[in-house]
C-alpha cells in the first residue's frame, strides 16, 4: 500500500509517521477507530462499480477492513524495506496460517526450521499434513545438509532466528538464496527482532510474519499478527486471507497502532536491561548456560552483530543439574516476574521450559552443556528497573537450591 520507507527516513521516524494519511486521520494526530460491518454506497452505479476492484484502502464491506486496520497494514508496510503490503490477522498463528495457505498446495512440501515455534510445528504436522502437504525438520546451522534436501516438491522453508526458546541464530541471507536457487519461497517468524532489528526481506526473505501481540503492542492487552511481503505474495496473501475470512477488530488495530509509536524506544530499554541481566546470570553458579545472542561469547553472537541492527528482552537459560523441578522453583520464587504465556509487554515473564520433546534434528541440551536432563528458563524482560529484576532472581536463584 505505501512506500514510505523509500523516503530515506529512520526507524523511528518511521514508526511515527507511518499510516497517518490526513484522508484518515482528518485533524487529528490518530486515525479514529471505525467501527463497521457495512459500508454504504451513494447509488447502486456506485456499488456496481466496486464489484471485482479489491484495492487496498477501498470502502467495500467491513471483513476487508477500514480506514483503522489499513492504517496499522501501512505503517507495519512502510518499517519492512522491501515490502508493498501487509495483512493483519487475529493472531501471530493465523498469521502464520494465512502466509502457509498463501505459499502451498496438496503436494507440496515444506522444509521447517527444527527450533521453530512449537504451534509452527504443531501446524506442519497436523493441519497442513491433513491437507496433503508433506514436511520435514532441518537444523538451520547445517547448510550443507539442509543443501541437500531439497526436491522438485520442495516449494517453502520456514525460519525462525534466534530460534524459539533456545536462540540460536542462523544465517538467514544463506539459507533463503539455497532456497532461492531451488525456486522455494523463504518466510520467516520475526516476531523476536522486528524490523526495526532485522530487516527480512532485504536479507532474502519472500514473507515476513510476526505477532504484533507481543512487541507492537507491547501491552499485552491484544491479540493479532501479520504478514508483509513484495507485491507478488503480497497480493497472494490478500487474497488468501480474504477467501479465509480473516479479519482483525478495529478496536484491537487502534492498540496495535499506539503501541507501535513507542515500539522503538521499549525494544531499546527492554534490550538494554536484557544485556545487563543476562551478564549478571552469566557468573550465576547455579546457571550452566545464558542462551542471548546479544551476548558475547553467545554462538550466535557472530551473526547476530552482522545481520541485526537491534534485540529485544527476550532470552533463555540453562539451569544446572539434573534436577526435572528446578525451573519450576525457581519461577515459583520470583515476585517480579510474572508467569505466562507471550513476551515483548511491558511486564517481565519467566516460563520453565523443555524443548527436548520438541527437537528432531537439533541438540538438547545445547552444545557445551552436559549430557543429562537440563531444564531451562525464558525470560522475558520488560520494563522494570533491571537492578530490582536481578535481586528477585538473585532470591529466586538461592530459593531454587532447596527443593
Amino acid at each position: 500500500m505505501s512506500d514510505g520507507h523509500d523516503k530515506g527516513q529512520a526507524p523511528a521516524t518511521r514508526l511515527v509517521k507511518g499510516g497517518r494519511r490526513p484522508e484518515w486521520t482528518g485533524a487529528v494526530v490518530n486515525p479514529p477507530v471505525w467501527r463497521a460491518s457495512t459500508h454504504l454506497y451513494a447509488s447502486e452505479a456506485e456499488r456496481k462499480a466496486a464489484l471485482g476492484k479489491d484495492r487496498d484502502g477501498q470502502f467495500y464491506y467491513g471483513r476487508r477492513g477500514a480506514p483503522t486496520q489499513w492504517a496499522l497494514a501501512e505503517a507495519l508496510t512502510e518499517i519492512e524495506p522491501g515490502a508493498h503490503g501487509t495483512m493483519l490477522y487475529p493472531s501471530g498463528v493465523a498469521a502464520i496460517a494465512g502466509a502457509l495457505f498463501a505459499v502451498l498446495r496438496p503436494g507440496d512440501e515444506l522444509l521447517v526450521s527444527d527450533n521453530s515455534y512449537e504451534p509452527t510445528r504443531d501446524m506442519a504436522r497436523g493441519l497442513l499434513a491433513r491437507m496433503g502437504i508433506t514436511h520435514r525438520f532441518f537444523d538451520p546451522l547445517d547448510l550443507d545438509t539442509y543443501r541437500e534436501m531439497f526436491h522438485e516438491q520442495t516449494k517453502a522453508v520456514w525460519l525462525e532466528s534466534p530460534g524459539s526458546l533456545t536462540m540460536e541464530v542462523c544465517d538467514v541471507p544463506a539459507l533463503a538464496a539455497i532456497a532461492r536457487d531451488n525456486v522455494a519461497v523463504t518466510l520467516i517468524d520475526n516476531t523476536w527482532p522486528t524490523p526495526i532489528g532485522f530487516t527480512a526481506l532485504e536479507h532474502g526473505c519472500d514473507i515476513a510474519v510476526m505477532s504484533l501481540s507481543k512487541h507492537v503492542g507491547g501491552h499485552s492487552d491484544l491479540m493479532m499478527g501479520s504478514a508483509s511481503a513484495g507485491e507478488h505474495w503480497y497480493r497472494r496473501l490478500r487474497q488468501t486471507s480474504h477467501q479465509l475470512g480473516q479479519v482483525v477488530s478495529p478496536d484491537d488495530a487502534a492498540l496495535a497502532l499506539r503501541g507501535l509509536r513507542t515500539m522503538g524506544i521499549r525494544l531499546e530499554r527492554s534490550t538494554q536491561s536484557a544485556l545487563q541481566i543476562a551478564k549478571w546470570l552469566k557468573s550465576r553458579p547455579e546457571v550452566a548456560q545464558v542462551l542471548c545472542p546479544m551476548l558475547p561469547g553467545d554462538s550466535g553472537h557472530k551473526l547476530w552483530r552482522r545481520d541485526f541492527t537491534g534485540g529485544c528482552g527476550l532470552f533463555s537459560i540453562v539451569i544446572r543439574g539434573e534436577d526435572r523441578a528446578a525451573s519450576a522453583r525457581l519461577v515459583d520464587n520470583l515476585e517480579l516476574f510474572g508467569i505466562g504465556y507471550s513476551w515483548g509487554g511491558y511486564e517481565s515473564l519467566a516460563l520453565p521450559f523443555d524443548p527436548s520433546g520438541i527437537r528432531d534434528t537439533m541438540r538438547w541440551p545445547p552444545q557445551g552443556v552436559d549430557d543429562g536432563l537440563r531444564s531451562g528458563v525464558r525470560l522475558s524482560i520488560g520494563l522494570e528497573d533491571p537492578d530490582d529484576l536481578i535481586a528477585d532472581l538473585e532470591q529466586g536463584l538461592t530459593a531454587m537450591g532447596s527443593p
